[in-house]
């Protein structure tokens, strides 16, 4: 589903908020009936208790050289924050299992992937803490290219070959340009949902002045339009560097919580009446 941004950044975070956690509690009961036999039966055999979470996250975080040092500080500080949010820990309690599997991984050009934070399952403030305290401390890195399809294509690998047995497989992809480098950012995608992954979008629209490249080319529409796919899928835009951590926040609880957003009403609608973006334009 897409958003009319416009009209998105007129809901403040705390209603936005608000809405996605009653419609949590209201759906975690049915979502413990309906999960749970199924992944048994279909299982059968290799099924391992252990190893099972409600979702596989990867966090695909864009570090290319259009982010500067303040731009990435703040987006480390917002997952950090986001991380060990009261929402984000209650969304992994009423999940049908109570616990998810996260991985942080930073990105630019083709093969430019760095693991800050391997995957660690996270149910509850010690294990959140200690997950995000790792993104924390890790240094700051900075590469020269863009290449969205690259990044897809590593996370869903990380997602494949990891020892997790997930309800549900989500990429959660960040960053502030199109894709430069590595084919076709559309192709790619549609290979990747194809293995049945969900991937998000975090369209980084941070840059005060209303004339910049990011703003003129309709980043938000182009994450849209060329990057997300899957079941549910959504994108959330960042237009300010103050109002990234409630964005993640938002995002990381929607995406535990495997919910859509909402019909269209007076805070959010389908996009329409717009000219589709050209995917390829950079590749």
């Amino acid at each position: 589903m897409r958003l009319d941004t416009t009209k998105f950044c007129a809901l403040t975070v705390a209603k936005g908020l608000s809405l996605i956690f009653a419609a949590i509690l209201l759906a975690a009961p049915s979502a413990a009936r309906d999960y749970r036999p199924a992944l048994l039966a279909s299982t059968q055999y290799t099924y391992d208790p252990a190893s099972e979470v409600d979702v596989e996250l990867v966090l695909a975080v864009d570090i290319s050289q259009s982010m500067d040092t303040e731009e990435q500080e703040i987006q480390r500080a917002g997952y950090v924050a986001a991380l060990t949010s009261r929402e984000f820990l209650d969304a992994i309690q009423v999940g049908p299992i109570g616990r998810v599997a996260v991985t942080y991984m930073e990105w630019g050009g083709v093969d430019e992937h760095f693991i800050v934070a391997d995957w660690t399952v996270i149910q509850d403030a010690s294990t959140a803490s200690h997950f995000a305290t790792k993104i924390a401390e890790a240094p700051l890195r900075q590469v020269q290219r863009t290449s969205i399809a690259s990044a897809l294509e590593k996370s869903v690998f990380l997602v494949q070959n990891n020892q997790f047995m997930g309800l549900r497989q989500v990429i959660d992809i960040s960053g502030d340009g199109p894709n430069n480098q590595g084919g076709s950012v559309t192709e790619m995608r549609d290979r990747m949902i194809a293995s049945g992954v969900t991937i998000n979008g975090l369209p980084l629209m941070m840059k005060s002045n209303k004339n910049t490249w990011q703003a003129m080319l309709n980043l938000d529409h182009y994450y849209e339009d060329c990057v997300i796919g899957g079941p549910g899928s959504f994108a959330i835009p960042v237009r300010s560097k103050e109002g990234f951590a409630d964005a993640i926040r938002m995002k990381l609880v929607m995406e535990i919580a495997g919910l859509r957003m909402p019909e269209p009403d007076a805070y959010f609608q389908t996009v329409a009446g717009r000219e589709p973006i050209r995917c390829n334009l950079f590749d």
